[in-house]
């Protein structure tokens, strides 16, 4: 796979993932415990022989370009590479990245400088496992200039994405963004017998792309206004009879666009068969060594959890849960349905032991219920806290805390004093 060079784009503000996008860009979110979110299409392209990777980079970006650096070292004699590409000013462009396809057109200028005949383009936002061996043979085969992966989603699904018709031998025929439920009785495609009884006829675009490397030289310079993929470039190569196929994706796959689906996503990997397996041998997710220590547990009952490596933990129970890396829980406390990302550094026992109500030691404190919540890193809760997440709650920033969809979020650094009742 020496000839395909992969572009995983770091997205925009990420506005509907805040606060967990506060102080960080989407890729960079924490996720399964000790990895980032941008580690999924990286692995994906390791785990594929795929060994030249840029990510595009704007928002937010310190705390990705410098897990990116850390995590991905390839020796002296391998020419592969995991570089970061910032947003820049140049000669010419003066501007930010203003979308998917502007963000690649600004980059070309560095990407030209290496030999490859397919560009694979990724999003590093997505949850899922695919061997992109498959992708790149069936767009050989196919002798197409795109090949969209696209992945079966009934009626309920399909008025959020790009739906594509598509006919014989995988050809797309037509596309349409976001379709209201009264189009969608034209966009139905020819799906096997077990999708069309699942109702899922439609195919939405999973936002992977394989370009050949002149189609999207061209595409992105007859089209110089153009700024996304999905909304632009799309339409403009069936316009103009590229050759543009549909890769049928029919694994596991989730956006994690919105706080909801992050925090289904992650909690999902708790169950005793999870659809993103992590425990795969040929599919491993790759992250940053980070030598830690085995977390030690006292006293605590434990039920369908995640424990990372760290963590010092003297809960009563905790229950489908996620526990995050170097957390440190104290006794009397029980967890349950929640996310707790855990922190960056190890609390001083100095810090434990003069503690203070006002300031509590980062971690989790003695006799605390915490139950559909998303705690960020570095977050300081006191002793008996009660935070009791649901649809009961309304939305909202409440300073400290935010309530999204009756998942309490609480935020990166944020200080819940002892006796807090949410």
């Amino acid at each position: 796979m020496d000839n395909v060079l992969a572009v995983i784009l770091g997205g925009g503000q990420g506005s509907r993932l805040f606060p967990l996008t506060r102080s960080r860009s989407k890729p960079a979110v924490p996720i399964g415990g000790k990895y980032r979110l941008v580690d999924i299409p990286i692995s994906n392209c390791l785990n594929s022989d795929i060994r030249k990777i840029y990510v595009l980079t704007q928002f937010n970006s310190a705390s990705l370009n410098r897990h990116v650096k850390n995590a991905f070292h390839f020796d002296a004699f391998n020419s592969g590479f995991v570089d970061i590409l910032a947003a820049e000013q140049t000669t010419t462009s003066q501007s930010w990245f203003q979308g998917t396809a502007d963000a690649v057109r600004q980059s070309m200028h560095h990407m030209a400088n290496h030999e490859f005949d397919y560009m694979m383009i990724l999003s590093g936002d997505q949850l899922y496992q695919m061997d992109f061996r498959d992708v790149i043979q069936q767009h050989k085969e196919s002798k197409s200039k795109l090949t969209i992966a696209t992945i079966p989603v009934d009626a309920n699904d399909a008025t959020g994405f790009g739906i594509m018709k598509v006919g014989s031998d995988n050809v797309i025929e037509s596309f349409i963004e976001k379709p209201s439920s009264d189009e969608l009785k034209d966009w139905g495609s020819e799906v096997s017998d077990e999708l069309k009884a699942k109702g899922k006829q439609y195919l939405a675009s999973m936002g992977i792309y394989v370009f050949d490397k002149e189609a999207m030289f061209d595409l992105l310079t007859e089209n110089p206004e153009a700024k996304d993929f999905g909304k632009e470039i799309i339409p403009s190569a069936l316009e103009k009879n590229y050759g543009v196929s549909s890769f049928i994706y029919d694994g596991y796959w989730t956006d994690i666009g919105t706080i909801k689906s992050f925090f289904e996503a992650n909690l999902e990997m708790t169950n005793p068969m999870p659809q993103f397996n992590l425990y795969d041998v040929n599919k491993m997710i790759y992250t940053r060594a980070r030598m830690l220590p085995a977390s030690k547990l006292s006293g605590t009952t434990l039920e369908r959890s995640i424990i990372a490596e760290g963590c010092v933990i003297e809960a009563s129970r905790i229950e489908h849960t996620l526990i995050g890396i170097r957390s440190r829980i104290g006794k009397g406390t029980t967890i349950n349905d929640s996310i707790i990302m855990g922190s960056d550094v190890f609390t001083p026992y100095h810090e434990i032991q003069n503690r203070t109500s006002e300031r509590p030691p980062i971690g989790i404190g003695e006799r605390c219920f915490i139950s559909n919540c998303i705690v960020d890193k570095n977050v300081r809760i006191g002793n008996d806290v009660r935070i009791n997440g649901g649809t009961h709650l309304k939305n909202g920033d409440f300073g400290n805390y935010h309530v999204v969809d009756g998942i309490v979020v609480v935020p990166k650094g944020a200080i819940l004093k002892d006796g807090t009742n949410i």
